[in-house]
């Protein structure tokens, strides 16, 4: 799995995980990836995460360097093995 670093926390963690599983303490939580609203945080050096619901969500809020992992629904575990290197490239 994939991680990335959780702002300026000195940690990594999963780049997707299952709501409810991932220690957001002091994380911005999201629903859309807002541009002001993440450069503001990022630069605080605050952890970003947002949610989503579908693979393309997954790969539009991990295409910003500023978030730091995204949380999908309990009942969409099947979205932790997102194929994000093909939706990028095209495999």
């Amino acid at each position: 799995m994939r991680e990335r670093w959780f702002g300026a926390t000195g940690r990594k963690v999963p780049q997707i995980s299952v709501e409810g599983e991932l220690d957001l303490e002091g994380a911005l939580v999201v629903n859309e990836p807002e541009a002001e609203v993440l450069r503001a945080a990022f630069q605080e050096g605050q952890p970003i995460v947002v949610r989503a619901d579908s693979p393309e969500a997954i790969h539009r809020a991990l295409s910003r360097p500023e978030v730091s992992a995204v949380l999908v629904p309990a009942h969409r575990r099947d979205l932790l093995a997102v194929d994000l290197i093909g939706m990028t490239y095209g495999r």
